[in-house]
């Protein structure tokens, strides 16, 4: 099971951004896939996660409205599009799977989660 994640950068206030999570060694079918962020100095935190089979989403209260998961199959890819961003978004984010047998992507929390891919960072500053 591997996961990359890119599609971080630099931007503005207000701008957005469209993260991606490329899945190999797997099928998204038998996972729940979830975002995570941790800025400098906290703990890390859930975004969003999915359950692509299952057409399960959630969301973190902090960007509910603003952030939307979603999962391409022919390309077992799952994407974070993130729309109306703030400085408070800032931090590093990263994609997460576990199989869907052992975690609720209705609860997208950091325990649990088995496989993490490395983190890109998203920075939101004028």
């Amino acid at each position: 099971v591997q996961l990359q994640a890119s599609g971080g950068g630099l931007v503005q206030p207000g701008g957005s951004l469209r993260l991606s999570c490329v899945a190999s060694g797997f099928n998204l079918d038998d996972y729940s896939i979830g975002w995570f962020r941790q800025a400098p100095g906290k703990e890390r935190e859930g975004v969003s996660c999915i359950s692509t089979s299952d057409g399960i989403t959630s969301y973190g209260d902090p960007v509910k409205g603003r952030f939307a998961i979603s999962g391409d199959h022919t390309r077992n890819t799952v994407y974070l599009q993130m729309n109306s961003l703030k400085p408070e978004d800032t931090a590093v984010y990263y994609c997460a799977a576990q199989l869907k047998l052992f975690y609720r992507a209705s609860l997208c929390t950091t325990q649990g989660m088995g496989y993490w891919g490395k983190g890109t960072l998203v920075t939101v500053s004028s």
